[in-house]
């Protein structure tokens, strides 16, 4: 059964106030995200992956140590990525919820102390990536980023948050202002009810 682009959880302008713009959804999830989803049919056609779920094929097709990884992997893990990305941000986010707070106070020290690991992370990441807020296996968080396409399933771990830092992500609304796409993302984006639910 072939994957298929996953609408997105609201309408394409209902993140604007937010600072993420209706063009940038309209190229970010109706043309790259497609992309990734197309590319990623036409490779696994007639392949031992054809018919597996997306999670089976990110990890058996993730080549630990490699410079490069091979298209399968690249387009069936930025499928998986984006999918993520778009549920974990909502027009006018709440607040954090209690549980989630207790635990990246426990882990960083405090919520402003955890922003600003993450938007280090993100600004650090050269080129184009992810970063990430994980849950390890021993139930302890962190912050992490990942070159390319690269997620936590390949290291085991659990995605909690993640913010694509690819250039196509932020450059119609922010030009090349990482820091502040990041600072944007994380104050006025993330659905943190989403992000909660993960735990």
């Amino acid at each position: 059964m072939a994957f298929t682009l996953p609408d997105l959880p609201y309408a394409h302008d209902a993140l604007a106030e937010g600072g993420m713009s209706r063009e940038t959804l309209e190229y970010h999830h109706d043309k790259h995200h497609k992309a990734y989803v197309d590319k990623l049919n036409e490779l696994v056609a007639g392949t031992e992956w054809d018919g597996k779920p997306l999670e089976d094929i990110v990890k058996g097709t993730y080549q630990k140590g490699a410079v490069a990884q091979n298209g399968i992997f690249n387009n069936a893990s930025q499928h998986w990525n984006h999918a993520q990305f778009w549920e974990m941000m909502a027009p006018k986010p709440g607040a954090m919820p209690s549980e989630l707070e207790k635990a990246i106070t426990e882990s960083f020290g405090s919520v402003d102390d955890f922003k600003k690991k993450f938007t280090e992370n993100g600004v650090g990441q050269f080129g184009s990536g992810w970063v990430w807020l994980v849950k390890n296996a021993d139930g302890g968080l962190e912050v992490t980023k990942t070159e390319n396409g690269v997620n936590p399933l390949c290291h085991g771990q659990t995605a909690l948050l993640g913010c694509d830092v690819w250039e196509h992500s932020y450059y119609i609304d922010f030009r090349n202002a990482r820091p502040k796409y990041l600072e944007n993302f994380l104050n006025n984006l993330v659905n943190w009810e989403n992000v909660a639910s993960r735990l």
